[in-house]
């Protein structure tokens, strides 16, 4: 009996420190307060762990949702493997979250590029940020965010653009019926979400009020601030922006993406990017639309073990090696 307690405690300390080693990243985390913008945004700049720098730098735009910082610790992996390129990354909790000033469902597309913009020039007066260097990481919903932010800014000198999507309207549609689909659903379903779209896009061309939706009935599982975040938004189309990019762009895509159509994202990228080598496009089979592998996200169990037991394992073979190579080989 005590040499079954004894081998159960061996097992249990060596489990905790697996867990401790597997979440412990090379890099120095620094709370930081971005001034400049609209509000002060609370962020954590990650660098890499030896050297002083200057370091070229990664700035995050997140996707859609009430993101912090971290992205709830699923960014650190991206740090670290771009620390390894000699990349910093800049990353801030929204508007709203822990805390911080502010509501991020009251911004549009471009009022978050005016906040990554306050922010680069923020963080431009650092020493230890080579200006020269400096790009964007952005996934989903920064599809709209980060060409405006490069138009904005001409000394952008890359882009990661992660699962992005193209025109909000059809990427609702897409969404609601690839979902659909993966769960098999009838036909008495597809035609109800047929008709609700119907209805949904008849009270925005109206401009209806969050009022206007609940007298109809017809506002089931929003909130007047979500409402509100799509009237403002619900016209977005990154083709205009994106045909004045002119930098480096990694384009990642999951081919089991059911938030965006990623067929059609690849199209217009390389319709709109065509000087020759200005896109590179990476396609992962396997990865979903956060570009985790497709068997974990489906098993909530298996998923939350990787997570807490081996985070850099979450993700498609590749995706970070893949995104560590291209910051190497920017400016070469």
């Amino acid at each position: 009996m005590v040499t079954s307690l004894g081998v159960v405690g061996v097992l249990i300390v060596g489990l905790v420190g697996w867990t401790l080693y597997q979440n412990s990243y090379d890099l120095r985390e620094e709370k930081v307060t971005i001034t400049g913008g609209s509000v002060p945004l609370q962020g954590i700049l990650a660098l890499p762990e030896q050297d002083e720098g200057p370091f070229g730098l990664v700035v995050f735009v997140h996707g859609d949702g009430p993101i912090d910082a971290t992205h709830e610790t699923f960014y650190r992996p991206l740090w670290e493997a771009f620390a390894k390129a000699g990349y910093a990354s800049l990353s801030w909790d929204k508007p709203g979250i822990n805390g911080a000033p502010g509501n991020w469902l009251d911004q549009s597309m471009e009022d978050r590029a005016t906040e990554t913009e306050a922010a680069i020039e923020w963080v431009r007066g650092r020493p230890d940020i080579d200006s020269s260097r400096i790009g964007l990481w952005g996934a989903s919903q920064a599809g709209w965010v980060m060409p405006k932010v490069v138009n904005l800014d001409p000394d952008i000198a890359f882009v990661i653009a992660v699962s992005t999507a193209i025109n909000w309207l059809q990427q609702g549609e897409f969404n609601t019926l690839a979902e659909l689909s993966e769960k098999n659903a009838s036909a008495d379903e597809f035609e109800k979400a047929r008709v609700n779209r119907v209805k949904n896009l008849d009270q925005l061309a109206r401009d209806a009020s969050f009022g206007d939706l609940v007298a109809s009935g017809e506002a089931e599982g929003l909130t007047e601030d979500r409402w509100n975040f799509i009237r403002k938004n619900y016209r977005s189309d990154a083709r205009a922006d994106l045909e004045t990019v002119d930098v480096p762009v990694l384009l990642i895509l999951g081919g089991h993406d059911v938030n965006v159509d990623v067929a059609d994202t690849e199209r217009v990228y390389r319709e709109l990017l065509d000087p020759p080598g200005q896109l590179v496009v990476k396609n992962y089979p396997d990865g979903t639309h956060s570009l985790v592998k497709k068997n974990l996200e489906d098993s909530e169990l298996m998923s939350t073990l990787v997570a807490v037991l081996a985070p850099r394992s979450l993700f498609v073979p590749g995706y970070l090696a893949d995104q560590t190579a291209f910051l190497e080989g920017i400016g070469r």
